[in-house]
């Protein structure tokens, strides 16, 4: 299931460290830190390209993204770009996606040398975590400050869709289900994840799962989507099947459980600890805490590389 390119890449866990300004790359056998870089200001997301060759250090404040050689784990020179928040690319590979979130500005670069080629303007606040449609045709983007969901066609590069959520909602990752044809989008202040239908752009249900539900992750084996719960330090398990809630995973001793991936062979759950300065290795067995590695200060959008795909759609690992 690995794409040929990564066959020579090291298994590694990327960790940018937002408040800290540096990125620690972990090996995941041995849990030691294997490489640490400082970086521009406030890297958000670490983000596979498209053609997996690079990853992607999203440095937000520091208008910069920083090309990672996934062979080495060594950084390159940094890329002058405008507030890169989050990084997506469309599913044909024509363009980098950036969400330039101070900006309320999404921005189609090109995907390698990441030259502005348009912009648009989407009018909300807090733009940030997006998944596309099964066909490619268009995505949906959480606005994290306005409650607020955005359909963008990838054609047109136009707004084709705006959906409240409510005035008290916060929504944050966005993910497709594995058949296609729900998106679930959680929302740190309605403690759990909304149902909607892409193609109609109509909310159609609610799951609770915990405090300030926030990153979502798909299992291997598309049975679970992996909810974490960052105010209540826990992981809750939707199970696709039923729309409902199979299990809860609570960290020991608490934890602020962010972004991350899983493991390339599914038997474990990567995620950062946002406001604890370490990352958590969970084991999608039994859902018992294997390891925390103590990291830089506001871990936040870790990546698990490789990972099974033929290309990335961005963000922590997307992959297709």
């Amino acid at each position: 299931m690995f794409s040929p390119v990564v066959k020579n890449d090291p298994s590694y866990i990327y960790v940018p460290n937002s408040n800290s300004n540096t990125v620690d790359v972990i090996d995941p056998k041995t849990f030691q830190i294997v490489e640490h870089f400082a970086v521009p200001g406030q890297p958000q997301h670490v983000v596979p390209s498209y053609d997996l060759k690079t990853l992607w250090v999203n440095s937000d404040t520091g208008n910069a993204l920083v090309p990672i050689d996934p062979t080495t784990g060594k950084p390159g020179a940094p890329v002058s770009v405008a507030d890169p928040y989050n990084l997506y690319f469309t599913p044909d590979g024509k363009y980098a996606i950036v969400m330039a979130e101070r900006m309320k500005r999404i921005d189609w670069r090109d995907p390698h040398t990441m030259a502005l080629e348009k912009s648009t303007n989407v009018q909300c606040a807090g733009v940030n975590h997006a998944d596309f449609s099964a066909n490619g045709r268009y995505f949906i983007v959480s606005c994290e400050f306005d409650g607020q969901l955005l359909k963008i066609d990838t054609v047109s590069q136009q707004i084709v869709g705006r959906l409240s959520l409510g005035h008290n909602a916060a929504p944050q990752d966005v993910k497709t289900a594995p058949n296609g044809k729900i998106f679930y989008v959680a929302d740190m202040n309605s403690n759990g994840v909304w149902e909607i239908d892409g193609d109609s752009f109509k909310n159609i249900g609610f799951i609770p799962t915990g405090k300030g539900a926030h990153g979502e992750y798909v299992s291997r084996d598309s049975k679970y989507l992996y909810v974490t719960n960052r105010d209540e330090g826990s992981v809750s398990l939707i199970d696709l099947a039923t729309q409902k809630v199979a299990t809860k995973w609570v960290i020991p001793g608490g934890g602020s459980p962010d972004m991350g991936n899983v493991s390339a062979d599914g038997k474990e759950l990567w995620l950062s600890g946002r406001y604890s300065g370490v990352v958590y290795d969970i084991s999608t067995v039994d859902g018992h805490l294997i390891k925390k590695v103590k990291v830089g200060s506001g871990p936040h959008g870790l990546c698990v590389f490789p990972v099974p795909g033929r290309y990335s759609l961005g963000h922590t690992g997307v992959t297709r």
